[in-house]
């Protein structure tokens, strides 16, 4: 049974050789199993199962490549925080579940603050970012208030 967004994972459970395989994989996802047994001082069977298992429970959400935004035509990204109008859960979850469907939403932060939502956004130019907001954020009946942020540069830390 998948785990809802806020259910407790049972990360406290997982020891120090299944941090270890998280953080080498978090620097290098495409680290073959024999050199990820092999940095974390454990055979490559128990390794591969350590994965597989990490991977069930949740720790491992998944694997990805990092591709410059700009090689698929996508070159602009921007922050849009997202105030809702009522706060009330079912309008929350309803809003989060439709947001993540957007055409060009990277990521979706349910946020404390003033703000209710942030929405990392890539789009092709200015107008179309615009387009975004206007035609998917500004006629929702549950957003009460939009701001949006270019971002000028993006730096991924080691964490």
């Amino acid at each position: 049974m998948p785990l809802a967004p806020n259910d407790v994972r049972p990360f406290a459970a997982l020891d120090d050789i299944d941090r270890a395989i998280l953080t080498e994989l978090a620097a290098d996802g495409r680290l073959p199993n024999n050199a990820l047994a092999e940095r974390v001082g454990v055979a490559p069977s128990t390794c591969l199962a350590r994965t597989r298992a990490l991977r069930e429970c949740g720790a491992i959400r998944g694997f990805h490549a990092d591709v410059d935004p700009a090689a698929v035509g996508l070159p602009l990204q921007a922050l849009v925080s997202v105030r809702l109008a009522a706060h009330e859960r079912a309008a929350v979850d309803a809003f989060r579940a439709r947001s993540v469907r957007l055409p060009g939403v990277v990521s979706v932060f349910h946020v404390a603050g003033a703000e209710d939502y942030v929405l990392h956004v890539r789009a092709a130019s200015g107008d179309a970012l615009r387009d975004f907001v206007l035609d998917h954020l500004a006629v929702d009946p549950a957003v009460q208030h939009t701001q949006t942020s270019l971002i000028f540069e993006q730096a991924r830390g080691m964490g």
